[in-house]
């Protein structure tokens, strides 16, 4: 059995796509969430090199910072791997390598600046490599991917507003 997606468009979409689509979703809103919680409670104030050279000593706070980096992680893992392929797919357009995909993403108005997200996507090797070796990196970077969050937050909402209003099983 067929859905419409697309009907603005006429592109026939199986309904087990439309579930991967919907699940993708799903999982996104969760991580959406997760992250913004954590986000909150780390970021009540600045992240700052001498909050990142206290880590070893502040096991909440460490904890916090681990968990920060997982879920900025995750979501724009889920975002890029998952979600952006699958949707791309559902449309006619070729999976490609995540420039290509990028780069149809903003054309299509998913994405709001590809050079942002190339930028976020650079952020994680400091944050992730360096994390216990360098705390004034680790801190400039911690407090750049926080002020990424917004920019998640909405290429999330974008992807999923757009899978919602375009679909027969939602």
């Amino acid at each position: 059995m067929l859905h419409n997606l697309s009907s603005f468009i006429g592109i026939a979409i199986s309904l087990q796509l439309q579930k991967r689509l919907h699940s993708l979703c799903e999982l996104v809103e969760r991580e959406v969430a997760h992250l913004q919680v954590t986000d909150q409670r780390l970021f009540q104030e600045p992240f700052t090199a001498g909050r990142a050279a206290q880590l070893e000593a502040d096991i909440d706070l460490a904890e916090r910072v681990d968990a920060f980096l997982t879920r900025f992680g995750c979501l724009q893992d889920t975002l890029r791997s998952k979600l952006l392929p699958a949707y791309l797919s559902a449309f006619g357009k070729p999976v490609a390598t995540f420039l290509e995909n990028l780069d149809h993403a903003e054309r299509l108005g998913l994405v709001p600046d590809a050079e942002v997200w190339l930028t976020m996507r650079q952020l994680r090797n400091p944050m992730a490599h360096d994390y216990l070796r360098d705390a004034a990196v680790l801190a400039t970077s911690l407090q750049a991917a926080h002020e990424f969050v917004p920019v998640l937050i909405e290429t999330a909402a974008q992807f999923c507003q757009r899978i919602k209003t375009q679909s027969s099983i939602f």
